[in-house]
């Protein structure tokens, strides 16, 4: 080998032999970082994010149900359309409110959502309650239908919604105690915390349905 190749292939061996060290400075970090909590910020990041993505798709079942209800008690109840025409403006108010997962640290955005859905909520109530004026609504077989799917739906809801607050306390705590809170502070500087729900489950749940069937009435 000439001494052009010679100095040619000294800087190229060393660099190599640096870039072969650094990778394995890196095999050998990477099981202790994991120990140290470096993993914990991101994994239930996307831990809280994915139970939000389930909440939304839960919700928006609701909402998708709610054109057929109304549909449904004005075949039966036209005159009730105060009442109607409440819960599709309800319903339009809260599906315009859309929340991704990288506005989940945004207090305002959050509150809006929540107020739109419990308005939502409340629109329901109020339709719901008229239906006992209807025998014959309350024995209707699309009814009877829609009944199911609603009481399946609030379910899913409320499941999809514990959840996420939960996947969203592991996530906040984790910002705040050690050692992952040293990650958060040197290393995810953008990591910040996640709302959660603050209402009531009792106010944000739509009631029971029931339409009298299982009461005999």
């Amino acid at each position: 080998m000439s001494v052009a190749e010679k100095s040619v292939a000294k800087p190229f061996a060393f660099r190599f032999s640096r870039g072969l060290s650094v990778a394995l400075s890196l095999f050998v970090m990477l099981p202790l970082l994991s120990a140290c909590g470096f993993n914990t910020i991101p994994t239930r990041e996307e831990q809280a994010k994915a139970a939000w993505s389930e909440v939304l798709n839960q919700y928006q079942r609701r909402a998708d149900l709610i054109p057929n209800l109304v549909e449904t008690v004005k075949g039966f109840a036209a005159q009730e359309r105060e009442v109607l025409q409440g819960v599709v403006e309800a319903r339009a108010k809260a599906t315009q409110v859309q929340i991704s997962p990288e506005m989940l640290s945004n207090p305002e955005a959050f509150k809006a959502f929540q107020e739109g859905q419990s308005g939502l909520t409340g629109a329901l109530s109020r339709l719901l309650a008229v239906v006992e004026n209807y025998p014959d609504l309350k024995s209707n077989q699309n009814f009877l239908a829609l009944q199911a799917q609603l009481e399946g739906t609030e379910n899913r809801i409320a499941v999809a919604r514990r959840d996420y607050i939960e996947a969203v306390r592991l996530y906040n705590t984790s910002l705040k105690t050690l050692p992952s809170m040293l990650w958060a502070k040197f290393w995810f500087t953008g990591a910040e915390p996640y709302e959660t729900f603050s209402i009531a489950e009792d106010k944000m749940s739509v009631p029971q349905v029931n339409f009298g069937t299982n009461s005999g009435g």
